[in-house]
């Protein structure tokens, strides 16, 4: 079985950077279950869907509780494009909005290449 490979754009590694450092290495445990497994065999509660081919890594920890936002590209890529903290119970329409932007410009610069 293949491994997933994930990549952060630069955005999102500066985001993760502003995270206290519980949730940072919750993010890590979980980025390394999906590259082992992959997204469908990870499931809920560590990540879930979200809308328009976007998913969240549902992170938590006694820091709070924060969100990475991610898209599946190409074979076996996963895409991180925003990490924020979470305040509200439900993801902020604003942060979905953000990432498909992030999402649309990352494969607009893929397809230039």
């Amino acid at each position: 079985m293949s491994k997933w490979q994930i990549r952060l754009i630069k955005a999102a590694q500066e985001e993760l950077g502003t995270l206290p450092k519980g949730l940072q290495a919750r993010f890590l445990r979980v980025a390394e279950l999906l590259q082992e497994f992959g997204p469908q065999k990870v499931g809920f509660p560590h990540v879930k869907p979200l809308e328009n081919k976007l998913w969240e890594i549902r992170l938590r920890g006694k820091d709070g509780i924060a969100r990475a936002i991610y898209f599946l590209v190409g074979y076996q890529q996963i895409i991180i494009v925003r990490i924020f903290t979470k305040k509200t119970q439900k993801t902020p329409r604003r942060e979905i909005k953000l990432a498909l932007h992030r999402m649309k410009a990352f494969l607009t610069n893929e397809v230039s290449r």
